[in-house]
């Protein structure tokens, strides 16, 4: 396995340079892998298929899919490509390669549990600081247009956001300078955390319910469907930071709730005033 890994490594840095890797070759794998994962989302809630594994009962309209699909595809190459193409020296300077050797299985693993951590760290600061009042209104309410999320929305934010946000998942790789390879496995891991986590959908075979410091769609999904004042549940990936700040006692409450086979709404709202 390793041969072949370094014989289709070694074809790539003979056939295109560094920056055509880091730039361009990081752009086309963040939309494949972005795309083939979100997209069945959307033809899972229009076929009705699975319906039993979704968080919330209301589906999205076409039209509001669409707008979705659009509006990133015009963030995604006005925003991201140029952050990309922009942050590129910065990367080389801090010693990203792509030459061979490639990196032990041992350093690559320590690198992106550390970036996992860290973005996560940074993120549920950076996500509690967008709450607030006048940065949700003008920025951060872009995200959340969308109550009942999908794969696809969890890149749909104001452009700000994305700078914002976008900065706790390149923090890591950037004051690291990890080989190439690393990015993108760092890059795809991320980009099907975030997927899985606006999904909509709460499956038996989802992490959460195997690693309990995982968040995933219901903890992710609970953030979607209340006001911005009371949401809480503000990290990417893991739980333990909104549990040691206390912002995810609105979630717990509600998850004691239907654990007692509480189901009347009512009630649940007075439990989670």
């Amino acid at each position: 396995m390793a041969f072949i890994i370094e014989s289709g490594w070694q074809y790539l840095i003979t056939h295109f340079s560094d920056f055509q890797l880091a730039c361009l070759g990081s752009f086309f794998i963040h939309e494949g892998v972005f795309f083939l994962s979100g997209l069945p989302f959307i033809w899972l809630e229009r076929a009705g298929w699975m319906s039993k594994y979704k968080i919330q009962a209301k589906n999205n309209t076409p039209a509001a899919q669409e707008k979705c699909i659009v509006r990133l595809l015009l963030y995604h190459f006005g925003v991201n490509l140029p952050v990309m193409i922009f942050s590129y020296p910065v990367f080389r300077f801090m010693g990203m390669r792509s030459s061979l050797p490639l990196p032990s299985w041992k350093i690559v693993l320590i690198q992106i549990i550390f970036y996992f951590i860290l973005e996560d760290f940074i993120f549920y600061w950076g996500h509690r600081i967008l709450h607030t009042k006048w940065l949700y209104k003008h920025v951060h309410s872009v995200h959340h247009e969308y109550a009942t999320p999908f794969g696809l929305t969890s890149e749909y934010a104001h452009p700000a956001e994305i700078l914002f946000l976008g900065f706790a998942t390149i923090f890591g790789p950037a004051i690291t300078g990890p080989h190439l390879i690393t990015l993108w496995l760092w890059m795809v891991l991320r980009v099907l955390e975030t997927v899985e986590a606006h999904c909509g959908y709460h499956f038996p075979w989802s992490l959460s319910n195997f690693f309990p410091l995982y968040g995933g769609a219901d903890f992710h999904d609970y953030h979607h469907r209340l006001l911005y004042t009371k949401s809480g549940n503000y990290s990417s990936t893991f739980t333990y930071m909104d549990r040691i700040f206390g912002t995810d006692i609105g979630y717990r409450k509600l998850k004691a709730l239907k654990s007692t086979g509480v189901e009347d709404s009512s009630e649940q709202k007075k439990q989670l005033e």
